[in-house]
Order: C-alpha cells, then sequence, then structure tokens
C-alpha cells in the first residue's frame, strides 16, 4: 500500500501522526488515543483521535501490534516522518566535545577511528560502526614461486615488511624464465607504488611502449597485480564498537530480534557492502529496517554518513546500527557531526 504524501495529509492527521511517532521514538511502545488525548494538547477527543489514526493505519502509517494495543509507526511511517517532519537537535557542547576529544587524541588514525565508533556507541546507546579506508599494500618487492604447471604462488612484500601470499593461474606454456621476468619488473619499476598506481603505470608504459615485456610475462604482472586488487575490494574492514548497548532492557521481550542483529553484525561483509553505498552520498544516509533486504528480519535501522580526505574525497563512512525506534532527531547530527571531525583529521 502506497504512504499517503505528508502534504497531502490534514493538520489533524498530521499532529496525531506526530505524536505517534515521537512517543514511540522515545518509548518504544504503542500509544492509544486516550492517552493522546490527555498528553498531546490536541483539544481533540479519544474518538476524533481514533478515528485518524484508524486512516493512518489504513494508508499504511500505522499499526496495532495487538487488539487494543494502541498504534505505532510502521516501517513506511517512519520513512515518512524522518524525510518530511523530523526537526533534527544540534549536538549538545557536551557531545561535540567528547567527539571532538575521542577523535582527536592522537596517535594513529587508526586508533582515532575506533574511538570514533566507541564515542558514538556511548552517545547514542547504539552500536558504532566505522568502515576504515581500504589499504592498499605499497610495494617493495615481488615474486613468483611456481606451484604446478599452470600455478604459482605470487608473493607480495609490503613497504612495512608485510608479506602476503596468493596463488595464481598462470598463462599457458609458462617458463620459468617469465616468471622471473615479470617479478623483476614489478619489484625493479613499480616498487613504491600502490596497487592501483602500479596497474595504472603498466598501462601507461605498455601504452607508450616502454613496459619491455614479451606477452606472457605482461600478463602475469597484470595477475600479479590484479589478484590483490580483487581480494582487497572483497574484504572491506569494519570497526564495530558498543555490540552490548543493543541487549538493554526494552529488549527483554524481543531477544530473537536482537539475536539476528548480533547475527548480522557478525557478518560485516554484508554490512560493509550497505555502508559503502553512503560513501557516495554528500550528506548523512538513513537505513530504516525492511528497507534493506538485510535486516527485514531484525528491524534495525543505520545511521551513516561519509568521511573524507584531501580534496573532498571520501575514504570511509561513520555511522550507528541500533532498532528501529532510534531518536533520529538527536542521532543523525551526531553522526553527521563525528563524520565531520573526522575529515578534519584526514585533511
Amino acid at each position: 500500500m502506497q504512504a499517503t504524501p505528508i502534504l497531502e495529509m490534514s493538520d489533524r492527521a498530521r499532529s496525531v501522526f506526530r505524536v505517534v511517532v515521537e512517543s514511540y521514538l522515545r518509548s518504544g511502545t504503542p500509544i492509544g488515543s486516550r492517552t493522546i488525548a490527555q498528553l498531546s494538547g490536541l483539544s481533540l477527543s479519544s474518538a476524533s483521535i481514533r478515528t485518524v489514526m484508524q486512516d493512518l493505519e489504513e494508508a499504511g502509517l500505522l499499526a496495532a501490534p495487538h487488539v487494543s494495543a494502541g498504534r505505532m509507526p510502521t516501517e513506511t511511517g517512519l520513512r515518512l516522518f524522518v524525510d518530511g517532519m523530523m526537526q533534527t537537535d544540534e549536538p549538545s557542547d557536551a557531545e561535540r566535545a567528547a567527539i571532538e576529544r575521542g577523535v582527536g587524541q592522537g596517535g594513529p588514525i587508526e586508533e582515532a577511528l575506533v574511538a570514533a565508533s566507541a564515542v558514538l556507541s556511548g552517545l547514542s546507546a547504539c552500536a558504532g560502526l566505522v568502515l576504515v579506508p581500504k589499504q592498499e599494500p605499497v610495494l617493495r618487492q615481488f615474486g613468483f614461486v611456481p606451484l604446478t604447471h599452470d600455478q604459482a604462488l605470487a608473493v607480495l612484500v609490503g613497504a612495512d615488511g608485510s608479506v602476503e601470499n596468493r596463488v595464481v593461474a598462470l598463462p599457458a606454456g609458462t617458463s620459468p624464465s617469465a616468471l622471473i621476468e615479470a617479478a623483476n619488473y614489478i619489484s625493479t619499476r613499480l616498487a613504491g607504488l600502490t596497487l592501483s598506481e602500479a596497474q595504472a603505470r603498466l598501462g601507461a608504459e605498455i601504452g607508450l611502449g616502454r613496459a619491455q615485456l614479451d606477452r606472457v610475462s605482461h600478463d602475469l604482472v597484470e595477475r600479479g597485480l590484479a589478484i590483490w586488487s580483487v581480494d582487497g575490494a572483497a574484504r572491506p574492514v569494519l570497526i564495530v564498537r558498543g555490540q552490548a548497548n543493543l541487549l538493554d532492557q526494552s529488549t527483554a521481550d524481543d531477544l530473537d530480534r536482537v539475536r539476528q542483529l548480533l547475527d548480522e553484525l557478525e557478518g560485516k561483509e554484508e554490512i560493509s557492502r550497505l555502508l559503502d553505498g553512503a560513501r557516495n552520498g554528500s550528506a548523512t544516509k538513513i537505513f530504516i529496517g525492511s528497507e534493506n533486504k538485510l535486516f527485514a528480519l531484525s528491524g534495525s535501522s543505520i545511521i551513516a554518513a561519509p568521511y573524507r580526505a584531501r580534496e573532498g574525497r571520501v575514504v570511509g563512512v561513520v555511522g550507528v546500527i541500533g532498532p528501529t525506534r532510534l531518536n533520529y532527531a538527536r542521532v543523525v547530527p551526531m553522526v553527521d557531526f563525528t563524520a565531520h571531525a573526522l575529515s578534519r583529521l584526514m585533511a
């Protein structure tokens, strides 16, 4: 059922809808017409409020989890509220100070990212998330060790002294001398470059006729570089802090949902892909419940914002994950402020 746009709702319907959503986000429980009449100051009778709530339910914006249990917003209703009615609050001075202190504590950038996720977790009472920039190895030395007639072990030594191995398929008829030639080319011509920079230089030198490689050696160099690029893109690094915040008193009757969410957090690759989608936005993104198939069972929400390095280049994403009844008005600007703090650190 298509939800009624905010602009097509009557003033009375908007008022009742706002009260129901804001009450749910505070308490996590449905609210009844009598309570709305007593607490909202709408000057409407319980009967009038019930009629409006029924109309909102038929429009797909509210739902009654149990008979006579009052109403709560659906995920469609939450999306409509977040996009069209929510008024955000600026982070308090204390919240800003906590974020700045955590992000700017000095030391390696990785520690600042961990601190950012921990601070966000503490302030939002959710789990904090940071998608870390993909770290490409800087080449120092490269070698091929023959395994079989059609496979070799590619050995990469990074500038930081790290050593990584990958099995690479060999072109038909590859000779030992071709393996040596390809390894020497990478070690002498491409040392000091990241993998993407090495691939770009290889392409440029081949285009200018400067590569001085035969066809087999050229193919080996390309395969040797590409296997790390593909592998690195498939294993994004996700920092998660504060999972215990997802287990509070309000989850006692909803343990299956929480277990599902914790399982999703363990499967970091899927959530990393979801967060990666926020890299392309210029502002904070909100993913609510089953809008994304990953959260169809857990009914969770993610608020995420990209952070940038020099020249405005997006390098990662910071955010929080929690139940759909997040305090969006408070957490959205908090995540946005954290993203700006990290961007200043990266600049």
